[in-house]
């Protein structure tokens, strides 16, 4: 029997804590994975293109995931598709789950992990927080990173004011006319969006900034501008990855350009920010292991509660 999740549903079984905890542990042990997972993208002959993200696998959890996933960006929501969650001992599916909601929160909570890692400490009120595309993918790193920080203020931006203005109410916030007014007013500046061109230089920014860049998963996509890149000590989640499809691939910069792993400061192999003036970028492309750290614990969730439906693809 395969188990179907939809979005209600995910969002019923899914609570930051436990998720960022997942995550946490996933990037530690992930390099041990006998198996690399591979992402898959193509052009289509329409508005969007299409994602595959295989096999996603962690040490210790006996099952993997198959994600596929639509991106057309001027749909809403933008991406569309699926997580097939198999067993690993017969390859039986035991969900299939909704892909949006899942990226969404790995994505935005991952990305909270890291900037509460790289960020420096927060003033005794606490910091500015600024957001540039206030998408779903904001909304979880904003939520995420409440439950491990405080911050004092939030300024967001969006193409769309009627959205910077929605989710600014719904945190709290303030919405500004422009990045340059993001930037300005921030300490911690985290960037969600489809932009193909910089959107933050080296002279938009100070010394001890911090920067969270989500756009520029996928060739041509690109948030920060090379001399930003250059002089900030900048994190990755893969090395390969960035270089071939993320912020390093549209900035023609090579492997070397990525100081650390967010892996490896959380396994203590770099010291990762040493000074408060350091400038730190956190720019992720998002790995399958992370789709199947949160699946599994949708699916357990799920299972002990006997939530979403239950149906026989083979009768």
């Amino acid at each position: 029997m395969t188990r179907l999740l939809a979005r209600s549903d995910l969002q019923a079984v899914l609570e930051p804590l436990s998720c960022i905890s997942a995550l946490r542990d996933g990037f530690r042990a992930a390099a041990a994975s006998p198996i690399a997972g591979r992402r898959i993208r193509t052009d289509l002959p329409f508005p969007g293109t299409a994602t595959a993200l295989i096999p996603g696998l962690l040490p210790g959890i006996e099952a993997y995931t198959v994600k596929a996933n639509a991106k057309f960006p001027a749909a809403r929501p933008a991406l569309r598709g699926v997580i097939c969650l198999h067993s690993g001992h017969d390859g039986e599916l035991l969900a299939l789950m909704d892909s949006a909601t899942v990226t969404a929160w790995r994505t935005g909570l991952a990305a909270a992990l890291a900037t509460d890692l790289l960020a420096g400490p927060a003033s005794e009120g606490g910091s500015v927080l600024g957001v540039i595309g206030a998408g779903a993918q904001a909304e979880l790193v904003v939520r995420g990173l409440g439950t491990l920080r405080h911050h004092r203020d939030l300024v967001v931006h969006d193409s769309d004011p009627d959205r910077a203005q929605g989710f600014a109410a719904r945190h709290d916030g303030r919405a500004v006319a422009s990045v340059k007014e993001v930037a300005t007013a921030a300490d911690i500046v985290l960037l969600a969006t489809w932009s193909r061109s910089p959107l933050l230089r080296l002279a938009d920014t100070r010394p001890g900034q911090h920067v969270t860049s989500l756009g520029a998963d996928e060739p041509g996509k690109q948030e920060l501008a090379v001399d930003l890149l250059e002089s900030a000590l900048l994190v990755v989640d893969d090395r390969e990855l960035a270089t071939a499809t993320g912020a390093l691939a549209t900035a023609g910069l090579p492997a070397s350009a990525a100081e650390a792993t967010l892996g490896e400061i959380l396994n203590g192999d770099h010291p990762g920010r040493t000074s408060a003036t350091t400038r730190t970028v956190y720019a992720p492309v998002g790995l399958p292991w992370q789709d199947l750290a949160l699946a599994w614990i949708a699916y357990q969730q799920a299972e002990q509660r006997d939530i979403g439906v239950k149906i026989d693809l083979l009768s």
